[in-house]
């Protein structure tokens, strides 16, 4: 096969590629998807983009269409309801963000990623906070009901922030020096703190000062979701199981049937305002009942449902309207390597840094080179009067 034969063949494989992968089925993406409809159907926020990992979505408080999109690569913001997305913060948040929240005024917002955390107060620049060790990469980050306060959940616990996020302090000394796997906050004065380390319930009612665990009616060891707010209900998930308290969280009960598939890890859960429709985030997809959790089904549909799923957002202005995301690699290994990255970019000083463009400057200089030479090698010597090579 000749020369210019192999160029056109090649042609022609790319073109067929290409229009393989127009075709390709989104739902084999990972991504966010919404619900209007409480979880019933769902179509996809970020179509086109083509999302390794969706890792935490927030939606301002005072406008449903403006959001904030933590991904496994950027930060990305978008103004109409997804419609159309533009990169943020792409010069300090470096690697995967895992965690995102807006203020309470809407304009400011607080995100983290591998090489730390950082805070916006205009939403146009971003700078970096001051956190102990142990705060980054956060897992979850959420607004408190004053004005700069905020609550963080990192790789050793919590911490909270009084001043717009400039920086964090590490809460009680009494909590678990470990990861939070569930962080949620109900607002009031003061706030109301919930956390889950190592499958356990730990609550505060003044806004993280003083700590109690809660176990009565909860399963030993095994919660992993919680659902709370203003109303008199809040609910929980652990151990295939939803559970249910009216007095605060100072007992718990049982409700519905335990999951048919057994062992299924839950990320989020979401419980419509009378009970009767709930939601679950899982490593198998999103898990629905209509009935109070007496019948679970799989939701199928533009879900990717051989994808695990884990962001799980209810929409401050409308109660029925869901975000759900969804990773093509397992979240286990998006967290390791942000956390690793978080190790490894705390080692580079500026030396170092200088030293390695230097490298990659020498790499490219030397590849240019090389091209040339085996061009000219291949093309051969210049022919004289015009000939053509024979």
């Amino acid at each position: 096969m000749t020369h210019r034969a192999t160029l056109r063949f090649a042609l022609v494989v790319a073109l067929l590629l290409a229009g393989d992968a127009a075709a390709h089925d989104p739902s084999a993406w990972g991504g966010t998807f919404r619900s209007r409809d409480d979880g019933a159907s769902w179509l996809p926020v970020d179509a086109g983009l083509f999302i390794g990992g969706a890792m935490a979505l927030a939606v301002s408080p005072v406008d449903a269409n403006h959001l904030l999109y933590a991904t496994d690569t950027r930060l990305l913001r978008s103004r109409n309801g997804g419609r159309d997305w533009t990169p943020e913060a792409a010069d300090k948040l470096i690697g995967p963000t895992l965690a995102v929240t807006f203020d309470t005024t809407g304009r400011g917002a607080v995100a983290s990623s591998a090489a730390g955390v950082f805070f916006t107060d205009d939403g146009k620049t971003w700078s970096e906070s001051n956190t102990p060790t142990g705060a980054a990469p956060a897992r979850s980050i959420v607004a408190g009901s004053t004005t700069g306060r905020f609550y963080l959940a990192g790789p050793r616990g919590l911490y909270a922030s009084n001043d717009n996020a400039r920086s964090f302090q590490r809460l009680n000394e009494s909590l678990p020096e470990t990861l939070p796997s569930a962080l949620a906050v109900v607002r009031g004065s003061p706030d109301t703190v919930l956390a889950i380390f190592v499958g356990s319930l730990w609550m505060s009612d003044d806004a993280g000062t003083n700590w109690r665990e809660h176990r009565t009616g909860l399963p030993e060891r095994r919660l992993e979701a919680l659902d709370v707010g203003p109303r008199p209900r809040w609910w929980a998930f652990g151990a295939d199981r939803l559970y249910l308290s009216e007095d605060r969280g100072a007992t718990w009960r049982a409700v519905g049937d335990p999951l048919p598939d057994g062992n299924t890890s839950v990320r989020g859960v979401s419980v419509n305002a009378d009970g009767s429709i709930v939601t679950l985030t899982t490593h198998r997809g999103v898990v629905r009942s209509q009935d109070g959790g007496r019948r679970w089904g799989l939701v199928e549909g533009a879900l990717p449902t051989h994808l695990e799923s884990a962001p799980l957002v209810r929409d401050p202005h409308d109660a029925t309207t869901l975000y759900a995301g969804f990773a093509l690699t397992p979240y286990a290994e998006i967290h390791r390597r942000a956390e690793e990255g978080n190790n490894l970019l705390s080692q580079i000083d500026p030396v170092s840094l200088a030293g390695g463009v230097a490298f990659l400057l020498l790499l490219l200089i030397g590849g240019i080179v090389l091209a040339r030479r085996l061009a000219r090698a291949y093309n051969g010597p210049p022919h004289r009067n015009g000939e053509s090579p024979p």
